[in-house]
């Protein structure tokens, strides 16, 4: 059965099943509320341009609804008590490719989306830092003044933690890493012999966050699309991996719950 016709019976179900959803997503707690919680958790956020398309509207009207679930899952992941949450808000490829009209749009709303974090009590109350990385040379020159404002006010945070992935590109954070320490080398800050993981890892764009926090112990995504697309290659290596059917603007409280019930029965690894 093709993707779109499932999420649209999907959505008439949750809508006939509303009342039963509720026992469900109880039952759905108590199932996890004793689990092992996942400290860094990774959200690609994907379907909003398709999700408008689905329903008539203009593709801005999707980014605008996924900035409001994203309002939602922030609440959700606190509640939780997961201590750092990436978002994936624009890839590399978006800030290459995409119109200027929408680019503008989004850049807006993280715009946006940064003042009502500074002027949210939230993030005071729970010492959130927020950073933001990527190819921030693409970025329009006061969303820049807005992110340094806002990373400084945070500086100082230790308790949770949100990294905004803008213009970002796994490939990309491998580069500009190797040409990083090719430089230190050649300048003798460092020896090529000293290179390993953990060195390299103080290269890339995620180099704030402590040590054992630094890779994502859940990444997920959602409209049905079983790919990374270029997010975080080298930090989620050992990470795993949840891929969710609907749409970013309709995911819900238990679909949340799912990738966790999902992370609790996985046997994690590491490689070996």
């Amino acid at each position: 059965m093709p993707k779109s016709i499932t999420r649209k019976l999907n959505k008439y179900l949750s809508i006939a099943l509303k009342p039963v959803y509720k026992v469900y997503e109880k039952w759905l707690w108590l199932q996890i509320s004793e689990g092992p919680i996942p400290k860094h958790v990774a959200i690609i956020p994907d379907g909003n341009r398709r999700w408008a398309k689905e329903l008539g509207k203009p593709i801005t009207y999707g980014h605008d609804i996924g900035y409001l679930k994203l309002k939602e899952l922030l609440k959700w992941l606190w509640e939780l008590g997961i201590k750092v949450v990436t978002i994936y808000a624009m890839s590399y490829e978006n800030c290459m490719y995409r119109s200027e009209d929408e680019k503008k749009h989004l850049f807006g709303l993280i715009n946006q989306a940064l003042n009502d974090l500074m002027n949210s009590s939230t993030l005071h109350e729970n010492k959130v830092r927020v950073r933001v990385f990527g190819r921030l040379d693409m970025v329009p020159a006061e969303l820049i003044e807005k992110i340094h404002q806002i990373e400084e006010l945070t500086t100082n945070y230790e308790d949770r933690c949100i990294n905004v992935a803008l213009c970002y590109g796994g490939r990309q954070e491998i580069i500009d890493a190797v040409q990083k320490i090719v430089r230190d080398v050649v300048d003798g800050r460092i020896s090529a012999d000293n290179i390993n993981e953990n060195l390299f890892s103080k290269y890339l764009y995620t180099s704030h966050l402590n040590d054992s926090l630094d890779e994502p112990d859940l990444v997920m995504r959602t409209s049905g699309e079983l790919r990374l697309s270029n997010f975080l290659l080298w930090q989620i290596a050992y990470s795993e991996l949840y891929f969710c059917d609907i749409f970013w603007p309709e995911f819900r409280k238990i679909d949340l719950w799912r990738a966790i019930r999902s992370y609790q029965k996985r046997e994690r690894r590491f490689g070996r």
